[in-house]
């Protein structure tokens, strides 16, 4: 069996399993690590319930469960305060206890939303992260963040909420589509842009879905690992877990600016990434050679380089941005593919430098 373990040391420790499948044998996998869970809360979206909500209902009742379904909207506006208060409310209507368990079955939206209940309802159960999308996989089901936006911005309320086990079926990508698998790909991307140049080389090899999709289990694999190094060394993003961020920062100004329905937030990203290389250019941080790199390997995958972004949603963005403090922001910068330099900055000298690069 084509069967991958991870084991991330944060919070009470707990394993990503990467398995073709592994949806149908998620009642095994779940029983093994909360056996003391007789009650499952799935929170899944409308566009994944129809695809894989019955299967791992199926799984979990044959293993004993009792499962309880909540079907959110898919899309980002269900990552909302309404949407919160509407699963706090669902689950002590259905009367959850301490020992039994959230599972988020879906995209980053689910398993952010499901995530901040999971860790607040009752003062914190049990979490299963089951992602769906690409995106979830590789990023947010690992690590421990849950959010919901708020009117002023994106992730803006949230915890630090270590799941129970991830599992994660490669399979599942099958039915993404390709405009959402893309997205996806910026964070992998990423991830060879911060701290691993030879895995850059690798993705750059591979400018299409099929070329992807041969080696998935291996992509998915590296930047999970990644990501299990760096929130082992940092939880609760102090430190070096800052340095998943890059492009984020101007990714987050790019959503703001489509009012987050007309960039993906790989989109934004994506754009953000190379937005980024070319600011370290003018730091004098970055190689020169950087920005034409990512640029690329982005545009390969058709994803956008460049989006035009009125400046006061930059300077919007810079001054909420959770890496900001005071009239400082720390800056997630490149040295060269594969090697990140955070840097604290002025958020004046930041601004400055970002409104002379428009004016280009």
């Amino acid at each position: 069996m084509d069967r991958d373990i991870l084991h991330v040391d944060a919070g009470g420790g707990y394993d990503i399993l990467i398995e073709p499948g592994v949806l149908d044998r998620a009642g095994a996998r779940i029983k093994a690590a909360l056996p003391k869970a007789k009650r499952l809360f799935v929170v899944t979206d409308s566009n994944v319930s129809p695809l894989y909500g019955p299967r791992l209902v199926a799984s979990l009742e044959t293993h004993g469960f009792e499962v309880h379904t909540r079907v959110i909207p898919a899309g980002e506006t269900s990552k909302c305060a309404a949407g919160l208060t509407d699963l706090w409310e669902w689950m002590t209507a259905h009367g959850i206890t301490r020992t039994d368990a959230v599972a988020a079955l879906g995209g980053g939206v689910t398993g952010d939303l499901a995530g901040f209940t999971a860790s607040t309802v009752l003062r914190g159960v049990g979490l299963v992260q089951i992602p769906t999308t690409l995106l979830s996989q590789v990023d947010s089901s690992v690590g421990g963040k849950t959010a919901i936006d708020l009117p002023t911005g994106k992730n803006l309320a949230g915890t630090f909420y270590q799941p129970h086990l991830v599992l994660m079926d490669p399979e599942t990508l099958a039915t993404l589509p390709d405009g959402d698998f893309m997205s996806g790909m910026a964070e992998v991307v990423k991830y060879g842009c911060i701290w691993d140049a030879a895995f850059f080389d690798f993705l750059a090899d591979r400018p299409s879905r099929p070329a992807l999709m041969g080696d998935i289990t291996h992509i998915l694999r590296t930047c999970c690992d990644i990501k299990r190094q760096v929130v082992d060394a940092d939880e609760h993003d102090t430190g070096l877990r800052m340095i998943l961020n890059f492009g984020h920062t101007l990714g987050h100004a790019y959503e703001l600016a489509g009012e987050y329905t007309k960039w993906s937030h790989g989109q934004a990203v994506a754009a953000g990434m190379v937005t980024a290389a070319r600011l370290g250019v003018e730091l004098g941080v970055t190689d020169p050679g950087v920005p034409c790199k990512i640029e690329s390997v982005l545009a390969s995958l058709g994803l956008p380089t460049h989006i035009d972004c009125d400046f006061e949603h930059i300077e919007k963005a810079v001054g909420i941005d959770k890496k900001s403090a005071g009239d400082s922001v720390t800056l997630i910068l490149l040295e060269k593919i594969g090697a990140v330099r955070p840097m604290k900055l002025p958020k004046s000298q930041v601004l400055e430098t970002l409104a002379g690069m428009n004016r280009r």
